[in-house]
């Protein structure tokens, strides 16, 4: 997680409330995960966040999961309470968070999620909770998609399609899509979803990136160059490191505080705090605790 931005939004946070804790990047192979769970253990970590390609192979290394965790059988945040590790999801009602933000309504529209992992599972979580009229994954294995859609609660008169990966050029199913959100890491490596055909969308369709970055990644680089809206992961990364950060300490997480932080991690970023849903308010995606 050397790409991650989450040290520097948290550490802020810590700071203004003066909590004596730090966050820490520590990279993780798969083939030591089970070790490194044991380390949490041993040094009595209060918390942490799993990102890919942990984030489903770290559950049956945890003492019990919350039910947004266990509906998507995906964990990005871990929380200590005493002996027992205990996870949870907070990418979902990230995500949603970051679309609200943006001013994005998903209301009745129709979206294209790209991926099936456990990203894409709690983006299609966000979309058909937020109330999207239509739902398309598509993903290279359809076993995969198929898995997703299982785990997905739907709405009444929700539609929810799998398609395969050749749909990403079919002019017939990107012409009747209002929002396209990448789901996969390509971005992490500075490639493009080279199958898709950007300009067959409408005019006004939005395209969504899960990476963030101080310029456009490949995928909406190329969005823009066919002159579609466009929107980072780093209002997603804001609001479930809030979430998160309220799990782990018990308090308000200060937002604007970790929002400015990030815009000053990422110096060129075209975001704004308005567009990240802070001002110099102090803020909180989190429900306030009521005083007894």
């Amino acid at each position: 997680m050397e790409h991650s931005l989450s040290p520097a939004m948290h550490n802020a946070a810590f700071r203004r409330l003066r909590i004596d804790a730090v966050y820490v990047p520590l990279r993780v192979e798969p083939a030591t995960l089970e070790e490194a769970m044991a380390g949490v253990r041993a040094l009595g970590i209060a918390g942490l966040n799993v990102t890919v390609p942990h984030k489903e192979a770290v559950i049956p290394l945890l003492d019990g999961l919350s039910a947004e965790a266990r509906r998507l059988e995906a964990v990005n945040t871990i929380v200590r309470r005493g002996a027992r590790l205990l996870g949870h999801n907070t990418d979902s009602r990230g995500f949603r968070a970051a679309l609200e933000a943006a001013r994005v309504d998903v209301a009745g529209r129709s979206c294209l999620v790209v991926g099936a992992g456990g990203g894409a599972r709690a983006v299609a979580a966000a979309l058909t909770g937020a109330g999207c009229g239509e739902l398309t994954v598509v993903n290279r294995t359809p076993r995969r998609a198929e898995r997703l859609r299982r785990l997905i609660r739907r709405r009444r008169g929700q539609i929810f399609r799998v398609a395969p990966w050749s749909a990403l050029a079919d002019g017939g199913v990107l012409g009747r899509v209002d929002i396209v959100v990448n789901c996969t890491p390509v971005g992490l490596a500075g490639q493009a979803l080279d199958a898709l055909a950007y300009d067959a969308t409408t005019p006004a369709c939005l395209f969504v990136d899960l990476v963030y970055g101080a310029t456009p990644t490949p995928f909406l680089a190329r969005a823009r160059r066919v002159g579609r809206r466009t929107l980072d992961g780093l209002g997603m990364l804001l609001h479930q490191g809030a979430l998160a950060f309220t799990l782990w300490t018990g308090r308000d997480a200060p937002l604007a505080i970790m929002a400015a932080a990030l815009r000053r991690a990422l110096p060129g970023s075209h975001v704004s705090l308005t567009q990240l849903g802070a001002s110099s308010k102090q803020s909180s995606t989190a429900p306030r605790r009521r005083r007894r």
